[in-house]
């Protein structure tokens, strides 16, 4: 009977460690928005005048606190199973990875969802969070070119695909902006991040 080597049992424990800092990370995130909605609750939706108002200088900061705002648990609860299962998916590759695949998500995504959105609305909610990870996790194989990631993303599509189609669609209190640009930023995450992205080496001149 083998026991495995010392390089394998430390492998394990960096392993362990890096699964572990993810998760940690999106439970921190995921509770912030609990708590953002519990204080808002008690302040009567005062803090949902913080989300992303669009076109206007002052409603850049919402970029930032719009995915931690919510219209009421209802809307929360429906943004929290995905957030997570999804979440969860980019967490096991740990926290570096979920806080540089959220902060492109959030940037960039919101900074569309601030260019194009139709004038004096606000956009708070995960949801366009929810896109990026979701359209991360798909387009993450084919820039890594790994099958097991390829697979995942498979599963992504089968699962989530009719909801991620269906919430690119116009309808009156959903923000396909907001859908639209977060999956935009996370199918530029999964390739700014990509472990394989070929590095420019400068040509040697004579």
């Amino acid at each position: 009977m083998s026991s495995p080597t010392p390089a394998r049992r430390a492998s394990s424990v960096v392993d362990g460690a890096k699964i572990s800092s993810g998760v940690k990370l999106l439970v921190l995130l995921v509770g912030l928005m609990w708590v953002s909605e519990v204080v808002d609750t008690a302040l009567n939706g005062e803090l949902d005048q913080y989300g992303i108002i669009a076109r206007q200088p002052d409603g850049l900061f919402g970029i930032i606190t719009a995915p931690f705002l919510h219209m009421g648990f209802g809307h929360l609860i429906s943004n929290t199973l995905p957030l997570v299962t999804l979440g969860l998916l980019i967490a096991v590759s740990g926290a570096k990875r979920l806080a540089a695949v959220t902060a492109i998500i959030v940037t960039l995504g919101g900074f569309g969802t601030w260019l194009i959105s139709p004038p004096n609305t606000i956009t708070i909610g995960a949801s366009g969070l929810v896109f990026g990870y979701a359209a991360y996790l798909i387009a993450r194989g084919i820039f890594n070119r790994r099958i097991s990631q390829v697979l995942i993303g498979v599963v992504v599509v089968l699962v989530w695909g009719s909801a991620l189609l269906s919430g690119l669609l116009p309808q009156d209190g959903i923000s396909w902006q907001g859908h639209l640009f977060g999956g935009i930023a996370g199918i530029f995450a999964a390739w700014v991040l990509a472990d394989d992205r070929p590095k420019h080496t400068a040509s040697p001149r004579v």
